[in-house]
């Protein structure tokens, strides 16, 4: 069998897709009010920096990648307007309910699809615009997942990876003592569940750091990768084009 990470722990990669199922399925009730509390709202900058680095165009077709309780696909919609589309994935059907409803309640209407990241069921060459955001570290052959995100772009069309890396050297102590000391406490009095939200810490040490993170994105296929810090490193955006 072959192995793989599940937070600090090393598990069965079958095991490893069941546990991070497990956990947005407990949590996805309780994701956006965590998403605030854990960031102090700064997760809504993050992905507004994110929309507009991506600059969505009118006609243009966008695939949402993990796309969870929809931040992003309800701040692209209407920029894709008129002609354009964007899909709404995730491989875990409670979270894409969640972002569902929510979007209804804006008034949007997205196609939604529950799909694996590493085999899109989409044809190539099909989107213009790519967008996963604090998804891929949960993904266990993250390089088939970037692989996947590159087939199915058009040439020069870009990929926005929003994902949570290596912060500053200053800020590491204070870091790691929020990420396993209050967020779990948060995780037990908010979701009720520690569990989830001490693996999500976990995951996000045993990310790839920002340089690895674009030697990845490179070796999937994109010509070019810019990274773009944010807060210190909390988060890092890694820009991809597909020349």
């Amino acid at each position: 069998m072959t192995q793989t990470h599940f937070g600090f722990q090393t598990v069965d990669e079958h095991e490893k897709a069941r546990r991070v199922r497990a956990v947005f399925d407990s949590v996805a009730s309780r994701y956006d009010l965590m998403n605030d509390l854990m960031s102090a709202g700064l997760h809504r900058c993050w992905k507004a920096y994110a929309v507009m680095v991506a600059n969505p165009q009118p006609g243009q077709r966008v695939l949402d990648i993990a796309g969870g309780t929809g931040d992003l696909g309800l701040a692209i919609a209407p920029r894709v307007r008129p002609g354009g589309m964007v899909v709404h994935t995730d491989i875990n059907l409670a979270m894409l309910r969640e972002g569902r409803d929510r979007l209804l309640d804006h008034g949007i209407v997205l196609p939604a699809v529950v799909c694996d990241a590493e085999q899109l069921p989409f044809p190539s060459g099909h989107f213009d615009l790519v967008t996963v955001a604090f998804g891929l570290r949960n993904m266990t052959h993250k390089e088939l997942a970037l692989r996947e995100m590159n087939r199915i772009l058009r040439q020069g069309g870009k990929l926005l990876v929003l994902e949570f890396s290596k912060v500053a050297p200053p800020l590491r102590k204070a870091y790691d003592w929020y990420s396993f000391h209050v967020l779990p406490r948060l995780g037990r009095w908010v979701a009720n569940d520690e569990a989830s939200y001490r693996y999500l810490a976990e995951s996000i040490r045993m990310h790839p750091d920002q340089e690895a993170l674009r030697a990845m994105v490179r070796e999937a296929g994109f010509g070019h990768v810019d990274v773009h810090n944010q807060t210190g490193g909390v988060v890092a955006l890694h820009v991809g084009l597909k020349t």
